[in-house]
């Protein structure tokens, strides 16, 4: 089972923002607030402020390995903030924290942990959290014992990115002819066992694996192409966009407080003259029973 990448949302405060998910779906408002939600990095960069989500790391970045390398999984969080633990699920379906029966710490941080000698027991998903329950983006991640394994991103890539495809054999590979599939279909046949995708697209997406010629072949992995970065808004744009926000936290209070004021003056001033009329319908009924 391929297990696509899961967007860990984060508060953000503004008014008609712009927000762009790279690898999910695309809005843009026009208040040009440029919100960026990256499952790349799964990182929310809010323009001048900054409300940042969380994300797994992992170097290298691919989805497949092959027993005994090492992988290096990293919570990162813009705020700095602790308590991320990178955590999997097991095989039996439980769920299992690093450094507890899997997996060292680093020193100098619980939020990256070293995966080394991996066994194909090793394979899941792999996500950070946090001491409070938030989750980060999950990456599913395989450890092979195949003779051939494909290399590609396990994190979604950029559209418009390069996009390099490797299919590696672990015997000799001089002389050898490999096959490139994606969505079942033949896409390319080379000796170098690279397959290169220039400028990516949504196109792009699908289930790649590869193939000695006629041989042995991989496990397949998926391949997500995400929406590209909004360019970065100018020094201009970005102080009219401070005093924006500034006049609208400030202001908002006034306006709040001077409304609820005028409501309170009304209601005071109506039920005033309804007691006065009162006052005025009694004093009638008085002078006729006279």
């Amino acid at each position: 089972m391929q297990h696509r990448a899961g967007v860990g949302v984060g508060a953000c405060v503004g008014v008609g923002v712009g927000v762009e998910v790279e690898g999910g779906v695309s809005q843009r408002g026009s208040a040009d607030l440029t919100v960026g939600v990256s499952l790349w990095c799964v990182r929310m960069e809010l323009t001048p402020f900054c409300l940042t989500l969380f994300c797994l790391q992992m170097n290298p970045d691919k989805s497949q390995f092959y027993r005994y390398d090492n992988i290096i999984l990293t919570c990162q969080d813009h705020w700095n903030t602790t308590g991320w633990t990178v955590r999997r699920k097991t095989p039996e379906g439980g769920v299992r924290t690093c450094s507890s029966s899997w997996g060292s710490l680093s020193s100098s941080s619980s939020s990256s942990c070293t995966v080394g000698n991996i066994y194909p027991t090793d394979s899941g998903v792999y996500w950070c959290e946090s001491a409070d329950g938030k989750t980060s983006n999950a990456v599913n991640i395989t450890i092979t014992d195949r003779l051939v394994l494909l290399e590609s991103p396990g994190l979604p890539v950029l559209e418009g990115a390069t996009v390099t495809l490797r299919c590696r054999a672990e015997t000799n590979s001089s002389g050898l002819r490999f096959d490139f599939f994606k969505d079942g279909l033949a896409v390319s046949i080379n000796s170098t066992g690279e397959m290169i995708i220039h400028s990516a697209s949504k196109s792009d997406e699908g289930l790649y694996k590869c193939s000695i010629h006629e041989g042995e072949e991989s496990l397949s992995n998926w391949l997500a192409v995400g929406a590209s970065r909004p360019p970065p808004p100018s020094s201009e744009a970005s102080s009219s966009n401070s005093r924006l926000i500034c006049h609208l936290v400030v202001g908002t209070p006034y306006l709040l407080s001077t409304v609820l004021l005028g409501l309170i003056y009304r209601d005071r001033k109506r039920a005033a003259r309804t007691v006065a009329e009162r006052r005025g319908s009694n004093d009638v009924i008085m002078e006729i029973a006279v």
